[in-house]
């Protein structure tokens, strides 16, 4: 131990200069950092790491309360936000911690009132962004004194209750909301049983629409009264219309298709998963005459014949997600790609198409593979790892790769020569899923090579997700010592979408 005392510190010696040998005499520690980097190491942290930082010393406690902290706050204890006891806390942390650096926060039912939302709009002047969750609401609390409200939104979520009508505070709000751009209303799809009591209509979307010219993005998720009607009031005012999202409304059937096309003219991105469209109401739509490069169809009752007529018809179509329709088959692939309308994809999710044959897939990736930057193509068992083998040099500038299903299957999976020519083949990706069941992989005592080249060559690879098992532990353990501790990930909890590629990806997201 002396001995490596003594050469410790003659490496020391030489790296600091025989001028300086007896000048240094401590150790540099983080306190002997400036305020400045404190702030930067500190902007890496949750805002709860932060408040428990702020206990270490007066210093620590200083920077953590600095407001150039607090421009993203989240007070949603159950979605990795902070909890704040009483509105009186709340009121003085607005004044005193939040100030004019507040862009962005969230606010659950208990804490929206109208005294905070006075406070927040005389006290924090720059807030752009805002969400109010009313979804846990039995009961509101009484706006009729509200006066005041941010004035200066962009960007507003509001989680609707199923049984609390929102009209009420809404009336309140309407005169501050009309520089609005980017709207989110996020219903109850998920918590919904099968068997649905009635329907309230909890907000008024007719007059909503009208105190919000300026919107370009309009997502609507999983709202149960949601219909065709709505969907035309929106499109009958918002004339910078770019982006409109019906996920999960299931009561919508495209009645409006035609006039929103006709109407949106800037309308580039349409998404419609689960909704349910009927295939006479979208073959009236002008498709040929619209600008639309995104869509997203999942989860339709599209026939065959509705489908070849919409995708040979839109020009400039970027964008595709088609999984879950039985009518989507090999001459939907061989009559969209014969009109030339393909030259533009980037992206293409087939999930669960099993009507789509192993030729067919192929004969339409050697054409068009190598334009793609996501490729999804789960959930069919007739997939393997033998035709992905065949696929993979095909798809050499893809960022986004989905494969595999999670039904067993009667043979086995070799991932380690998929994964080697994953390596070899798809220097680019960033995104990458198997979802094979973890009893169907096969991997040798020398898998370890496989995922080294896998993780040195894809280096741009920020998620890989599999199924938890065996495999998963040992892709896992492989890049943790590496010093890539996030990039694996379980299909419990984490799913690779090429949703990431949507233009309006940003603005869409919420929660």
């Amino acid at each position: 131990m002396d001995n490596w005392n003594v050469l410790a510190a003659q490496t020391s010696s030489q790296a600091i200069g025989r001028d300086d040998i007896g000048t240094v005499k401590t150790r540099l520690t983080i306190e002997k950092l400036p305020d400045k980097v404190l702030l930067h190491i500190f902007s890496y942290l949750s805002h709860r790491e932060i408040c428990r930082l702020a206990r270490i010393c007066r210093r620590w406690r200083q920077i953590a309360y600095d407001t150039r902290l607090w421009k993203n706050v989240s007070l949603r204890p159950e979605v990795s936000g902070l909890h704040v006891g009483s509105l009186e806390m709340l009121l003085s942390l607005i004044s005193v911690r939040f100030g004019p650096t507040l862009r962005y926060i969230e606010l659950p039912i208990e804490l929206i009132t109208h005294t905070v939302l006075h406070e927040l709009s005389a006290k924090c002047p720059n807030l752009t962004h805002m969400l109010l969750d009313f979804s846990t609401a039995m009961q509101l609390h009484d706006f009729s004194e509200m006066q005041a409200f941010p004035t200066k939104l962009r960007y507003m979520c509001i989680c609707l209750s199923e049984v609390i009508f929102m009209e009420g505070f809404m009336r309140k709000i309407y005169n501050f909301i009309n520089g609005l751009e980017v709207l989110h209303l996020i219903g109850t799809y998920e918590k919904c049983e099968e068997e649905e009591e009635e329907i309230y209509e909890v907000i008024n979307v007719h007059k909503l629409k009208s105190a919000t010219p300026n919107l370009r993005v309009i997502n609507l998720y999983g709202i149960n009264f949601i219909d065709d009607s709505h969907i035309d009031a929106f499109s009958s005012n918002c004339i910078q219309l770019e982006c409109l999202a019906v996920n999960f409304c299931n009561k919508v059937t495209g009645s409006t298709l035609k006039t929103l096309i006709q109407r949106s003219k800037r309308l580039t991105c349409l998404l419609m998963n689960g909704t349910s469209l009927k295939s006479e109401f979208v073959m009236q739509a002008e498709w040929d005459k619209c600008a639309l490069q995104e869509l997203d169809i999942t989860a339709t009752d599209l026939s065959t014949e509705c489908l070849i007529d919409m995708l040979t018809r839109i020009p400039t179509l970027k964008f595709l997600s088609a999984g879950q329709i039985n009518g989507f088959n090999d001459s939907v692939l061989k009559q969209w790609m014969e009109s030339g309308t393909t030259r533009s994809l980037i992206s293409l999710d087939l999930d669960s198409s099993d009507n789509i044959s192993d030729e067919g897939l192929l004969k339409f990736l050697q054409r068009q593979g190598h334009q793609l930057l996501a490729c999804c193509l789960s959930g069919m068992p007739h997939i393997t790892d033998q035709l992905w083998m065949s696929i993979l040099p095909l798809l050499g500038n893809c960022k986004i790769v989905v494969m595999g299903t999670a039904e067993k299957l009667g043979v086995n999976i070799h991932v380690d020569q998929l994964m080697d020519t994953i390596a070899s083949n798809c220097g680019n990706l960033e995104r990458l899923e198997l979802r094979w069941d973890p009893d169907n992989l096969r991997f040798s005592d020398k898998s370890q090579k496989a995922i080294d080249i896998l993780r040195v060559k894809c280096l741009k690879l920020r998620c890989m997700v599999l199924s938890d098992g065996r495999y998963y532990e040992t892709v896992k353990a492989n890049f943790e010592r590496a010093d890539r501790i996030t990039v694996v990930r379980t299909t419990t909890c984490c799913r690779v979408s090429p949703y990431h590629l949507l233009r309006n990806y940003n603005d869409l997201i919420f929660n």
